[in-house]
Formats: C-alpha cells, sequence, structure tokens
C-alpha cells in the first residue's frame, strides 16, 4: 500500500479513536470558576465584552517583524558577499535602499517615535 494513503487513512481514524476515547475516559467535573464568562481571574463589566485595545502595539508587533526578517535576511548575505560578485552585492544595495526608505516612511508618518 503507498505510504501517503496510507497515512491518509490511518491519521483520521487514529484522531477519531482517541477523541472517542477521551469522551469515554476523561472526568468531566466543572465548577463555579470553569464555567463562568472569565478564566483568567478578571471580573467582567458589565455590557463590555472585552477591554480596550490600542493599535500602537500592534504596529510595533508588525514592524518587529519586518525589521526581523530584515536581520535574517542580512545573515546570508554577510556570509556569501566574497561568492557572489558584483551582482549580489548590486541586489544587497538595493534590499537595503528599499528597507530604508521604508524606515523613513515609518518615521515619518509617525509609527515609531524616537
Amino acid at each position: 500500500m503507498n505510504t501517503l494513503l496510507m497515512l491518509f487513512l490511518f491519521v483520521p481514524i487514529l484522531a477519531v479513536l482517541l477523541l472517542g476515547l477521551n469522551l469515554l475516559l476523561a472526568v468531566n467535573k466543572p465548577d463555579e470558576a470553569k464555567e463562568s464568562v472569565y478564566e483568567c481571574g478578571f471580573n467582567s463589566v458589565y455590557g463590555q465584552t472585552r477591554s480596550t485595545f490600542q493599535i500602537h502595539f500592534f504596529l510595533v508587533a508588525l514592524l518587529f517583524l519586518v525589521f526581523d526578517l530584515e536581520i535574517l535576511l542580512l545573515f546570508p548575505i554577510a556570509l556569501t558577499l566574497y561568492q557572489v560578485s558584483m551582482f549580489g552585492f548590486s541586489v544587497a544595495l538595493i534590499f537595503f535602499i528599499v528597507l530604508t526608505i521604508g524606515f523613513v516612511l515609518e518615521i515619518g508618518t509617525g509609527a515609531i517615535k524616537i
């Protein structure tokens, strides 16, 4: 039998079997705290289902990911710069120019404050 076909047959059968065993054998004794709306320990405010969230934290997280990927791409460029000759150097230079333009635009729009 083909390995891939065996995988597509075996994994769903195993998953259903393990879920069924969990439903049959697991102890289900929920207490008052487990059935309450918020399990984290905070009391809920009447009429409000969630707290306010500042978008600034989301922007900082996205910018961190972008510049983290820059560092990830910087390492292979630094290791292979002697082997890729002038073409690789020009591609790396274009990459850094585009990244610098993006960084200047981020500072200009006020997404990050220095």
